[in-house]
């Protein structure tokens, strides 16, 4: 079956918080997806790894993100590439952070979480 258009918001998406203070907010097509990503002020991702390609962009606030062992305050922007299997994780700073972070091929682990 081809894959269906969708229109929609990020304000209406639903969300799932993953972490203390870390909210999803996942969009999904056929092979690829993005989260809208919430993170209160001082909000932990902790350092993991995942076989997914990732890239993410910075809208709002500040993180400090490591990739790698790599640290680096990143700020509205900038933006990120991490090749599937290398460890990383993100801090937010003292105020709320947006991120968009896109995934390839989905995350079927996040998606099960709304389904």
């Amino acid at each position: 079956m081809p894959a269906k258009h969708v229109f929609t918001s990020v304000r209406t998406l639903p969300g799932k918080e993953i972490a203390k203070g870390v909210t999803i907010h996942p969009l999904a097509g056929e092979h690829v997806m993005f989260t809208y990503v919430e993170l209160v002020p001082h909000a932990e991702v902790p350092v993991h790894s995942h076989p997914h390609e990732q890239i993410g962009l910075v809208l709002e606030g500040e993180l400090e993100m490591e990739i790698g062992g790599e640290r680096r305050r990143i700020t509205p922007g900038d933006a990120y590439t991490i090749p599937g299997g290398v460890p990383h994780g993100a801090r937010a700073g003292a105020v709320r952070a947006v991120v968009l972070d896109i995934f390839h091929p989905r995350r079927e682990d996040y998606l099960k979480l709304f389904a």
